[in-house]
């Protein structure tokens, strides 16, 4: 098993950590997005994957793109621990988190939105920064009021086990860290991230801890 990754990229640490919880032995393949132009961009990495995106799983004969579609793979594939626990409802709460993270806060702050903001539109960097606070702030205050108040919420997103929601959760507080936002104001998130990064399979699965780090 193979996994294209850059170690700041949300989604790829979405998919290093079901990895690690799942206790799985994938070899990662650096994919840097600021080297050389962007080595996602060159041609080999275009062939496996045509929207040239991170991350990229190989397992076998088969090639996974999208965190998410990697990540429920993964759970169909190799179902110990499960990631999506519980009843329909359950896992569609857990989705729903999961899929506000991603769908909904993630793409407006990801790399490529604010290297075209700054590169191609002449967005001033105070601009482009106050850009991305807006976006993870207002996110995050929504997701803050769901998690705080919804009985399901436990150690975790859902209950007192790791599961998609906390997946996508964790990476997106790292990089709100990263440029310097106050998470202070949503004390139940920071509770959540907390509690995860104690956990090794997080701890391992962290940019810092990844072969390309810098």
């Amino acid at each position: 098993m193979k996994l294209y990754s850059y170690f700041r990229s949300s989604a790829a640490y979405r998919v290093r950590i079901a990895l690690n919880l799942k206790g799985l032995s994938c070899e990662i393949v650096p994919v840097h997005l600021l080297r050389d132009g962007g080595q996602h961009l060159k041609p080999d990495y275009r062939a496996l994957n045509p929207d040239a995106v991170l991350p990229t799983l190989i397992d076998g004969d088969e090639v996974v793109t999208q965190s998410l579609a990697i990540i429920e793979y993964l759970d169909e594939t190799y179902p110990d621990p499960p990631l999506l626990p519980g009843s329909a409802a359950d896992r569609a709460f857990i989705r729903s988190i999961a899929l506000q993270v991603a769908c909904e806060i993630h793409p407006l702050d990801n790399l490529r939105v604010l290297r075209y903001l700054k590169h191609e539109l002449g967005v001033a960097e105070d601009a482009k920064n106050a850009w991305y606070r807006h976006w993870v702030e207002s996110g995050f205050a929504s997701l803050e009021k769901r998690l705080a108040g919804d009985a399901r919420v436990g150690q975790f997103c859902f209950g007192n086990t790791p599961t998609l929601a906390d997946l996508c959760l964790v990476p997106q507080v790292f990089n709100a860290r990263r440029f310097n936002i106050d998470v202070s104001p949503f004390p139940t998130i920071v509770r959540i991230v907390d509690q995860a990064e104690r956990l090794d399979a997080f701890q391992r699965a962290a940019p810092a801890q990844q072969p390309d780090a810098e």
